[in-house]
Order: C-alpha cells, then sequence, then structure tokens
C-alpha cells in the first residue's frame, strides 16, 4: 500500500489529546492504550469516565483557552467525544496541526439549520422544515406546516431535550410560547417512519472510507434503547444509505468515525442527525466485529491505514440507564453472552446511561431472545 507522504502519522507511544471525559472518551482511551498511545483527557469533572483508563487530566472547563493551549502542548494529535466543542478551540488546536478532524464538521454539526440546510444543497432528502427566531416567525410558519410536526433548538439539545412535539393547536400554543425564549429554532415536518437506522464509518485523511454494518434503532423517551445488527433493511435502501453518506462524508470532510441517523419509509431514507465522533449506535462493533469503531477512530487521527470490517455475529447492543444497573449486574452473573460495559460514573442517576450490553451469537433470534430474557430479569 502507498503512504500518502503528506499525512503525519502518529505513532506509539505519542500522545493522544481528547477533549471531554465521558464514556466515549473511555471507549476511545482504551482503544488507544491496547495500541500502545500516551492518553490526556480534558473535562471539568475529575476523575471522569476517561480519566479512569488514561495517563492524565487536565481539570478544566472545554472553553478555558489556557487549558486547550496546554492540551495542544502536551499532544500529538487531538480529538473530541462530543460535537459541543467550544469552535474557538477547535480552530486554536486545527490552526496547531492536531486536529485532523477540523472544525467545520463540528461547526455543522453543532447547529441543525447548518446541518439541514447543507444536507438540503446537497440533494439529499430530509424532511420539510422551516428555519424560525421567535414566537410570530413560529406562528406564521407553522400556518404552512403539515402536521404532526417537531420544533428544535438549532444548538444544543440530545436524547429527547430542547424539542416539543406538535399534533394540534394546543401543541402549536406551546411551541410558539417554545420558540419565544429567544434563538434559533427549526421545526420539521414529522416523518411516520418504519424505522430509524444509523450509518457508522471511518474516513482516513486520504478519502479512504470504511462502513460498519448498519444498525436498527429503537428508542424510549428519546433515549437510545437497543441497537440491532445487522438492521432489517433492503439492500436498495442500504445503498442508498451509503451514497448519501458517502456524499456528506465528503463534503464534510470527515476523518475519523462519523454517525448519521436515518428514518426509513418503505424504501426511502430521510436524513436525520449527525455526529462528528464515535456512536452509541456503534458500540456493538467492540464484540460484534473485528474491529471497532473505537480503534479505527484512533487509526484515523492517528494517520493509519484502516481495517476492512466484517461483522463476525448478530448482536444487540442495549444502554444500561441507572435504573438498569441490577438487571445488567444479573446479566453479568448469568449470561456469558453478555458483555457488559459499566462506564465508572460516579452515581446512578435515572435516565443517565452507565454502561451498555452487547448480546451476540450466531442467529439474531438467539440474541433477541436474550433481550427478552434481559428485560424480564426482575433482580
Amino acid at each position: 500500500m502507498q503512504i500518502n507522504n503528506e499525512i503525519k502519522q502518529i505513532l506509539p507511544p505519542q500522545t493522544i489529546g481528547i477533549i471531554g471525559g465521558g464514556q466515549l472518551g473511555r471507549m476511545m482511551a482504551i482503544a488507544a492504550k491496547y495500541m500502545g498511545y500516551q492518553v490526556i483527557v480534558l473535562d471539568p469533572t475529575p476523575n471522569c469516565p476517561t480519566a479512569q483508563v488514561a495517563d492524565e487530566q487536565i481539570v478544566a472547563a472545554y472553553d478555558d483557552m489556557e487549558a486547550i493551549e496546554e492540551l495542544t502542548e502536551k499532544s500529538d494529535v487531538v480529538t473530541y467525544e462530543f460535537e459541543n466543542v467550544d469552535l474557538q478551540a477547535a480552530r486554536f488546536i486545527e490552526e496547531a496541526g492536531k486536529l485532523p478532524q477540523g472544525a467545520f464538521a463540528l461547526e455543522v454539526t453543532q447547529n441543525r439549520e447548518k446541518e439541514k440546510t447543507l444536507t438540503k444543497d446537497l440533494g439529499l432528502p430530509v424532511p420539510e422544515f422551516s428555519i424560525v427566531h421567535n414566537a410570530k416567525e413560529c406562528e406564521e410558519a407553522l400556518k404552512e406546516t403539515i402536521l404532526p410536526a417537531v420544533i428544535k433548538t438549532c444548538r444544543g439539545g440530545y436524547d429527547g431535550k430542547g424539542q416539543l412535539k406538535i399534533e394540534n393547536e394546543q401543541d402549536k400554543e406551546a411551541a410558539i410560547q417554545f420558540a419565544d425564549q429567544g434563538g434559533t429554532f427549526i421545526i420539521e415536518r414529522w416523518i411516520p417512519f418504519d424505522l430509524e437506522i444509523s450509518v457508522v464509518f471511518t474516513r482516513e485523511q486520504n478519502g479512504n472510507i470504511r462502513f460498519f454494518p448498519i444498525s436498527e434503532n429503537e428508542h424510549k423517551d428519546h433515549i437510545l434503547y437497543t441497537t440491532v445488527v445487522p438492521a432489517r433493511i433492503s439492500e436498495n435502501v442500504k445503498n442508498k444509505a451509503i451514497e448519501a453518506a458517502k456524499t456528506l462524508a465528503e463534503k464534510i470532510n470527515i476523518v475519523g468515525t462519523f454517525a448519521i441517523e436515518m428514518f426509513v419509509k418503505g424504501e426511502n431514507i430521510f436524513i436525520n442527525e449527525m455526529a462528528p465522533r464515535p456512536h452509541n449506535s456503534g458500540h456493538y462493533s467492540i464484540e460484534a466485529c473485528n474491529v471497532s469503531q473505537f480503534s479505527q477512530h484512533i487509526r484515523a487521527i492517528c494517520g493509519l491505514p484502516l481495517e476492512e470490517v466484517n461483522l463476525l455475529q448478530q448482536a444487540v447492543m442495549v444502554n444500561v440507564l441507572g435504573e438498569d444497573m441490577p438487571k445488567a449486574l444479573h446479566a453479568l452473573k448469568s449470561n456469558p453472552h453478555a458483555n457488559v460495559h459499566l462506564y465508572g460514573k460516579a452515581e446512578a442517576k435515572e435516565k443517565r446511561k452507565m454502561g451498555h450490553i452487547t448480546f451476540i451469537s450466531d442467529k439474531l433470534e438467539d440474541v433477541l431472545e436474550m433481550v427478552k430474557e434481559y428485560e424480564e430479569a426482575n433482580e
């Protein structure tokens, strides 16, 4: 294989800096440590999940420029585990030549208006949307909007936060009040989808791209609950999803692991949201594939060639929330096919992601039966 000499290769035991110390940073750090890298994490919470497996932690706010400068100075390459990284900080690291993912992917995915507009301008399918900035604009836009719809803040918000479903006149009034709090909002037509899928892939700095098997997602209370792999979709839908992802990857010039959530309705796809980092719906890859989304991410940002991805077994990943901890520990004790990952978070709060379990087997029906048994466990 010919190596592009312009790509800077970071080799062990050089240092990888990670902005954000949650579970994604933790699993990135574990992948990096397996390969022999040193890891520094920047996070405001002492002994955060990533710090527990890293070599060093800088305890500071994400927008603390002195801390960002220190991380940049100490690291040979820097990455991030969430998209709401301070853009000034990202541009500083990029200008220092240590952020191969660049700031543009963050700029797009931090702002739903930019994300949807870019996607639409590429001719890719997105739900009909309008942008509003206040109550009056919201009221006018809703006159033209086919219900049901959803209004979301253009910045921030995850796991169902910062959004409101609109189904009737009463909901319209609530949406108008919602838009009166200041900021920019997006009103989207609600897609009555058959299922939701995730397309997770990793892209090298030279544009080479490797896709993970497309996964099928189920949410409960706006939080991802299960991911089934492979997704139960037609070849036609699979091809449409992969081609759309390739188009977006080229336009945004993605480096590293990236995820795109899509709705499937019949044989049609609609782009929903993007994440410029490893994704919750890709956790299954740790056990079910020959290479994980985290290992591929580390390889990409370090300028290393990516592995071909192969699905080794059928899988279902189940998120473990605070209230699920007893069931998760029961699964760990009783089922050798339950791969339990706990994230080292200090307090098990309700609806807080504390870990995940990946159930694997050669047959999907066997995996689904394991998940059913897990759900019925009352210990």
